[in-house]
C-alpha cells in the first residue's frame, strides 16, 4: 500500500493517529469532536521515516547513537551538530515533496490565500506525551511560515530538532530506542492571538481537580510557554466557573505577526494595558468550559494551549493549539497508588503469615 505522506486532521482514521505524532494525534482527535481546532494538516511519520532511514542507516548515525555516552559533552554535542546538518542539507524526495504541497496548497485555498497562507509548522514526535515522560520544548515550532519553499523548509528543520544535544540525553536516560522515536510535522492555519496562553484542568500548586487554572498574555502564546513574559494568572471553580482567585501581572512585552516581512516580532506594550487583566470574566469562564470538555474527552487532567483570534469576535475567538496530559501531579497519583498497594499487600500478608512480618 502506498504510504501517505501527509494527512489533514478531519481526515485522520483511527489506523493513523499514532502516524501524527502526540500533538498531530491530539489535533485530530480534538478536530473530530468539534472542537475549534484551526484547520492544517500533518506530515505522517511516513515521510519522516522514508526521509531519515537510508540517511542514518547510510552514515552509520544510528550505531553512533547507540555507542555515545552522553556524559560526554563533547561528542554528544558534535554528533548532534552533523546529524541535523545532514538532515537540512538532505532534499526531499520528489514524491514526498510533492504530497505534502498539495496539501498544503489545499490548505491555502480553505483560506482563499493562493499559497500564501501563514502557518505554524510545529514538531510532533511520536513519544513526546507519553504519560511517564515530558518531552514539551523539546522539539522545535515556527510561526509565520509563508509559501512552499518556507514550509518544506520548516519541516526539515523540525525533523532536526528531534537530535539536539538535549533530546538525544533525554531519550538515552530514558532508555528509549532510537530507531523508535519518529517526527511528524503539524502544519496548521496561523492565529492571529491577541491574547494567548495555558490552562490546566487542575490546580498546579497543589494537584486539586476541583479548579481550573489559567496563565495569559497578550499575542502568541510562544511568550507565555517560553517564559518570556509572567503572565496574568486565574483559578477558576470548575464546578460553579466563578473566578477563585487572580494574579494580574505587568506583561511588558507581546509577539505579534509582522505581515509585510512574513515573520513573528516582539512589540513593548502599552504601559497602561499592560497592568490591566488581558481576559474579562466572559473570556474566563467560556475558557474553562471548553477546558472542562476537552478533559472530559480524554478522561483525564488536561495542559492546553490556547489562543484568542483577533480576527473574530466572542466565544468564534477562542482556538485550540495542544493538548496533553498532564503529568506531574498524575504521576505523583501513581506513585502513590502503587505505594498503598504495596502497603497493604504486606498487611495482608502479614495477616495470613503473622511469622513473616517478624522477619
Amino acid at each position: 500500500m502506498k504510504p501517505t505522506y501527509s494527512l489533514f486532521f478531519k481526515d485522520a482514521k483511527p489506523e493513523q493517529l499514532e502516524s501524527l505524532g502526540g500533538k498531530g494525534k491530539s489535533l485530530a482527535s480534538m478536530s473530530q469532536a468539534d472542537l475549534p481546532v484551526p484547520q492544517g494538516f500533518c506530515v505522517t511519520t511516513d515521510a519522516f521515516v522514508a526521509f531519515i532511514q537510508d540517511l542514518m542507516t547510510a552514515k552509520g548515525l544510528f550505531a553512533s547513537l547507540a555507542k555515545l555516552d552522553t556524559k560526554n559533552m563533547g561528542s554528544l554535542d558534535k554528533l548532534s551538530g552533523e546529524i541535523r546538518s545532514q538532515i537540512l542539507n538532505k532534499t526531499i524526495a520528489a514524491d514526498i515533496q510533492e504530497d505534502i504541497l498539495a496539501s498544503y496548497r489545499s490548505l491555502c485555498e480553505m483560506y482563499g490565500k493562493e499559497g500564501e497562507l501563514p502557518v505554524a509548522v510545529r514538531s510532533s514526535a511520536t513519544a513526546e506525551d507519553l504519560p511517564d515522560a515530558s518531552f514539551a520544548g523539546q522539539q522545535d515550532t515556527y510561526l509565520w511560515v509563508v509559501g512552499e519553499d518556507e514550509v518544506l523548509s520548516h519541516i526539515k528543520m523540525c525533523w532536526a530538532s528531534l537530535y539536539t544535544s538535549r533530546a538525544i540525553a533525554y531519550r538515552k536516560d530514558h532508555n528509549i530506542p532510537e530507531e523508535d522515536i519518529h517526527m511528524s510535522v503539524v502544519v496548521q492555519k496561523m492565529v492571529n492571538a491577541r491574547v494567548a496562553g495555558v490552562t490546566m484542568t487542575l490546580n498546579p500548586t497543589n494537584g486539586d481537580r476541583t479548579k481550573i487554572a489559567i496563565e495569559a498574555s497578550y499575542g502568541l502564546g510562544e511568550s507565555v510557554v517560553s517564559g518570556t513574559v509572567t503572565p496574568d494568572n486565574y483559578l477558576m471553580d470548575k464546578v460553579i466557573f466563578e473566578l477563585v482567585e487572580s494574579s494580574i501581572q505587568d506583561k511588558k512585552i507581546a509577539l505579534i505577526p509582522d505581515p509585510a516581512n512574513k515573520r513573528v516580532i516582539e512589540i513593548e506594550v502599552d504601559p497602561v494595558k499592560a497592568t490591566e487583566a488581558c481576559l474579562t470574566r466572559d473570556e474566563l469562564i467560556f475558557i474553562s468550559k471548553i477546558a472542562k470538555r476537552i478533559e472530559k474527552h480524554y478522561g483525564c487532567p488536561q495542559d492546553i494551549e490556547w489562543a484568542l483570534d483577533a480576527d473574530a469576535e466572542g466565544e468564534e475567538a477562542f482556538t485550540l493549539l495542544q493538548s496533553r496530559p498532564e503529568t506531574v501531579w498524575s504521576n505523583k497519583k501513581t506513585e502513590t497508588k502503587k505505594h498503598y498497594m504495596s502497603g497493604m499487600q504486606g498487611l495482608v500478608g502479614s495477616l495470613i503469615n503473622p511469622l513473616s512480618a517478624k522477619k
